[in-house]
Order: C-alpha cells, then sequence, then structure tokens
C-alpha cells in the first residue's frame, strides 16, 4: 500500500512537473515576454485597457488612417490632416541586425523586403526601446524632446503635435496607439542569436543559468533608442560630398524608395516628383543652389512649415541617408536628366 502510495506521489510530482516547467525558448516569443520571464523590469508603457474605447483595431486605425471609432461608436475626427505615421515610419522590421544603425544595410533590406526607405525609425519594436528623440533632435525640438526622451508616451504626442503638425491624442486614442504597438514588438527570431547564445537563454528560463546575463545578452540585439545625427549639405555644393565613387544603381533605389514615397502623385507632398526626364532635369540644376529645391538643401535641413502650409519635410540624419547614399541619388538623378559631371 505504501509503496503504491508513494509511487503515485512520484508520478504527480512528475505530471506537475512537466506542465508546470518552464517553457523553452521559442522564435514567436515576444522579445518582452522573455524578459519579463527571465525577471527583467516590466515597461512603463503598457496600455491602460481599462479606460472605454481602447483597442488594438482603433491604434491600427489611427497610426495607418488617422481615423478610428472610439467610445459610443461614434468616429474620431482625423489625427493629423497632414500624414499617418506611416508617412516617415515603416510599421515593420527595416534593419537586418537590430543591434547596429547602418542606412546602408537599411536601404538593401528595403528593397529586399519590399519596404519604403524612410527618414522616421520603424514602429515595430518601439515598445521595445527606452529612448526617444535621441542625438540631435534637441536642436530641432528643444525642449519639446525633454518629456519624450524616456517616456514613449510623451514621444508619441510630440510626434502627432509636431512631426505630423497635428492634434494631441485623447487618452482612449493614445492608449490605443500603444495596444497596437505591442503587437508589433520585437520577437526572439529578430534578433542574430547563436545555437550557443539561445541554450544559454533556455537554461536561464530554467532557473539552471544567470538570469541577468541572459537579459543582458538579449538587449544587447537591439538598440535601446535609435542614434541621431544631424549633417550640413556639403560645404561646396558643386563638388558635392567627398566620396571615392558614386553608385547610380544605389541612387535609384533612393530615389524610389524614399522621395517617391511622399512626392509621387503628390502623395505627402505638394511637390510632385516622377519619373520624367523634366523632373530629373529640374532636380539635378538646383543641387548647388541655395533653394527649395536643392535635394542637399532639404535632404540635410528639411523644411519648415509656412503659415497657411502646416507640411513640412523632415530632414535626413546620417544614420537615416548616409553621405555616400546622398552622392549616390545626386549621380543617379544627373543621369537621369542627362547631366554627368
Amino acid at each position: 500500500m505504501y509503496k503504491l502510495l508513494f509511487s503515485t506521489l512520484i508520478a504527480t510530482a512528475f505530471f506537475w512537473s512537466v506542465r508546470h516547467a518552464p517553457e523553452p525558448l521559442a522564435p514567436g516569443d515576444a522579445v518582452a515576454d522573455v524578459l519579463l520571464r527571465l525577471g527583467d523590469d516590466p515597461a512603463a508603457h503598457y496600455p491602460d485597457t481599462t479606460i472605454e474605447g481602447v483597442s488594438v483595431e482603433a491604434g491600427r486605425g489611427i497610426m495607418l488612417t488617422g481615423f478610428a471609432t472610439g467610445p459610443g461608436g461614434s468616429k474620431n475626427g482625423k489625427q493629423s490632416k497632414h500624414y499617418v505615421c506611416t508617412a516617415c515610419h515603416n510599421i515593420e522590421k527595416e534593419d537586418p541586425d537590430l543591434s547596429v544603425s547602418d542606412p546602408q544595410a537599411r536601404l538593401e533590406y528595403a528593397r529586399e523586403n519590399g519596404l519604403p526607405f524612410l527618414q522616421g525609425t520603424a514602429l515595430y519594436g518601439a515598445v521595445n526601446r527606452t529612448s526617444f528623440y535621441n542625438g540631435d533632435y534637441e536642436q530641432k525640438y528643444g525642449s519639446l524632446v525633454e518629456p519624450a526622451r524616456d517616456d514613449l508616451r510623451e514621444a508619441i504626442q510630440l510626434c502627432a503635435t509636431e512631426c505630423s503638425q497635428g492634434r494631441a491624442l485623447e487618452p482612449w486614442e493614445m492608449e490605443s496607439v500603444l495596444a497596437y504597438l505591442w503587437t508589433i514588438g520585437l520577437k526572439m527570431d529578430d534578433l542574430i542569436l547563436s545555437d550557443e547564445e539561445k541554450t544559454q537563454i533556455n537554461q536561464a528560463l530554467k532557473g539552471k543559468g544567470d538570469a541577468a546575463a541572459a537579459i543582458q545578452l538579449i538587449k544587447s540585439r537591439y538598440l535601446s533608442g535609435s542614434p541621431a545625427t544631424f549633417a550640413a549639405p556639403p560645404e561646396d555644393r558643386k563638388a558635392g560630398y567627398d566620396v571615392d565613387t558614386a553608385d547610380v544603381e544605389n541612387g535609384r533605389l533612393v530615389y524610389e524608395l524614399s522621395c517617391l514615397h511622399c512626392h509621387e502623385n503628390e502623395r505627402y507632398s505638394f511637390f510632385r516628383l516622377d519619373d520624367s526626364k523634366l523632373t530629373f532635369q529640374h532636380l539635378a540644376k538646383h543641387f548647388p543652389r541655395y533653394t527649395e529645391y536643392s535635394v542637399y538643401q532639404v535632404g540635410r535641413y528639411g523644411t519648415s512649415p509656412v503659415p497657411g502650409s502646416k507640411p513640412y519635410m523632415p530632414n535626413y540624419t546620417l544614420e537615416k541617408l548616409s553621405h555616400q547614399q546622398m552622392e549616390d541619388l545626386r549621380a543617379y538623378i544627373e543621369h537621369r536628366a542627362g547631366y554627368e559631371r
């Protein structure tokens, strides 16, 4: 009898331990969930779903169209008359290696995956970051960046009112946007990890390894914030930036995946660009000039809202468009214009 009872207890303990054993690492696991399982502190920007009207669907609508159905079934007013979030930000992964900021790798990844090449950092993985409006953005927005630097909600409001030239989000809209952003957080298979490193994380999840080291390892595989370095046009605009050789084909990618994203058929701009020779000739002759049609001028400085016209063009930081890529773009435009330097 005692032997049977002992055997039953052993079997019960075994099945309980199997059922409640820590789950092994899976490719589709959310990075944030794995970090929590390892004992990391939770993020400060989980959505407050107790607010009436909050939903993932509403957040997706606000980000992609500017509209959403809110409390009581009523439709909100459009967040911005000029832009939606995807005018400047991808909602898909846009970097092959999330631990570095490499504009050329990003351009090639955009080509391979059918993505636009944009000024803003991807919103994919935004919830995994802890720092926003980094680097030189203080030069552009001044003290407005201070509350946004370590607060995603404040960063979203800054983007809504300044970048999008729209209105501030209401509480249910803000929490809905956060709810949607959590659906496009980083996954473990987005990170570059060796088999040995995955084993290390699995051991930590089982309580048999160093959890703090595993947390540090995971966080080392993606940037906690996007660097931003502002740059000026070349000192000699006729000569351009000092690069060894300009790549016309690379310039074509920049034109098609970046310039046309906003300017084709005036999608987000009143200045229309197309594939005609006249367009390329117009752009080519303005490169050395100090005008709003100079790609050097607007690419590096952007444009500012003017009375009666709030839309503006954001500048490209060096992390989003290198000097080499700018010269590649110029080479392509001059090639299509029939002007060869």
